[in-house]
């Protein structure tokens, strides 16, 4: 890698070309067939890491990898601060993925480091900048498994996921490269928890708001929780497409699709109510390999996501699939069988640091904007954890978890400048 060479600060001309040179070169790094891959705790993940610490140390900052296998970056003389904030992100990806989700989070807080270095070190707070492994669920299942690891919330169910690709438990992978797992598996944090006084994360925007406002960045008011099965099996019985009437039918595909319409229906009736909920099945399928088009199906698979900023909402929603399944049931004949339930509790961003970043929003000559997260994030993980929480969302064109995402760098920059404006020590 051609390590872009520290410029003048007098424009972001600078920020400009580091951020979009790391960008680029860990694009073509982790390039897949469309987009970028890069795999929860992979080999391809440890070489994004090598190079952020390359990037980091070639700008005279310190550089280490702590009990998780994440790398951890700040300026010299501030690895042992009594007290430091956090900014961080994950740098692994979805399958086919864009380049920028995750990343420009870990890329924005060593932009702001490299700043800190050059204005002088006086001018931050201890700052210290996490790039995570394993945020998406894409590989194993369970998410925020980097965060969950460091904050010791990551549970043995989760630890027993599967790779979506070798079949290997998520134990065996993390062992694999060097996590403490006996910490992990006994549910202890792999930091000092108390030491750190907030955790800020930067963030693509992965829905269309922005966009339809012209805003470049925006706080963030709340990050949903979730509610999900990985996959669900609807049992029915196989019979001849032609020979069998539909009055003795246990057709699973079609009791599949009841429950999905049931569920829909509720969905709109939810958000009439004022309430917030979104709802996907985004993995659905039969098995090829037993089943053909003259063939009535004995199951099907699906997954559920449920989202909500509330709990209370997540709450009747796995009260109303439990009902809705038992009709379906007794409608249709079939049997639903659910794979143990993942949750994600809603979680909201902490007022001051809220408040504190729209301040700083307006320092930079941005007018505050303050929306909520339809995705999940790290800061919802170390905001359960009792760590103050915050974020701050870039506009990102195309959406997310696609390989046509295309955040402008202008727009991260003004989405740095506002981290940069908070972090910054009162005169």
């Amino acid at each position: 890698m051609t390590l872009p060479r520290p410029l003048p600060r007098d424009t972001g001309a600078a920020d400009i070309r580091i951020a979009g040179t790391l960008f680029d070169e860990i694009a073509a790094r982790t390039a897949d067939v469309e987009g970028v891959s890069r795999p929860a705790f992979s080999d391809i993940e440890t070489k994004t890491l090598a190079l952020l610490v390359d990037f980091a140390r070639a700008h005279g900052l310190e550089a280490w990898h702590d009990a998780g296998g994440n790398a951890n970056f700040c300026l010299p003389g501030f690895r042992d601060a009594d007290r430091f904030t956090i900014v961080g992100s994950h740098v692994d990806s979805v399958p086919f993925g864009g380049n920028f989700d995750g990343l420009a989070g870990v890329v924005a807080g060593l932009v702001c480091l490299v700043r800190a270095s050059a204005k002088g070190a006086a001018r931050i707070k201890p700052l210290h900048v996490l790039a995570m492994r394993g945020e998406e669920s894409a590989w194993f299942g369970p998410c925020y498994i980097g965060s969950k690891a460091l904050t010791g919330r990551l549970t043995a169910y989760e630890l027993a996921a599967r790779h979506k690709g070798d079949g290997r438990s998520l134990d065996e992978h993390m062992a694999e490269i060097g996590v403490s797992m006996d910490n992990v598996r006994a549910g202890e944090p792999l930091i000092d928890l108390s030491r750190i006084e907030a955790y800020l994360e930067l963030h693509i925007e992965q829905g269309p708001l922005l966009i339809g406002k012209n805003i470049p960045a925006a706080i963030v008011s709340g990050i949903r929780g979730n509610i999900r099965h990985r996959s669900i099996r609807c049992l029915g019985e196989a019979g001849h497409s032609g020979a069998v009437p539909r009055a003795f039918r246990r057709d699973p595909v079609l009791a599949m699709a009841d429950l999905l319409v049931r569920l829909d229906e509720s969905w709109s009736t939810i958000l009439q109510k004022g309430d917030d909920l979104v709802l996907t099945s985004g993995v659905v399928g039969t098995d090829p390999h037993r089943h053909a088009m003259s063939r009535i199906p004995d199951e099907v698979m699906f997954s559920l996501d449920i989202r909500s900023q509330s709990a209370a909402t997540l709450e009747r929603m796995r009260a109303l699939i439990a009902a809705e399944m038992r009709q379906v049931e007794r409608d249709r004949k079939v049997r639903f069988v659910l794979d143990e339930e993942l949750y994600s509790q809603p979680a909201l961003c902490d007022p001051s640091l809220v408040a504190g970043l729209k301040a700083a929003m307006e320092r930079t000559g941005q007018a505050p904007f303050v929306m909520p997260s339809g995705g999940g994030h790290d800061a919802a993980v170390f905001g359960a954890a009792g760590v103050p929480s915050a974020m701050v969302f870039v506009r990102n064109q195309n959406g997310s978890h696609n390989p046509k995402e295309a955040m402008n760098l202008r727009d991260f920059i003004a989405a740095v400048d506002i981290l940069d404006a908070f972090i910054k020590a009162p005169a």
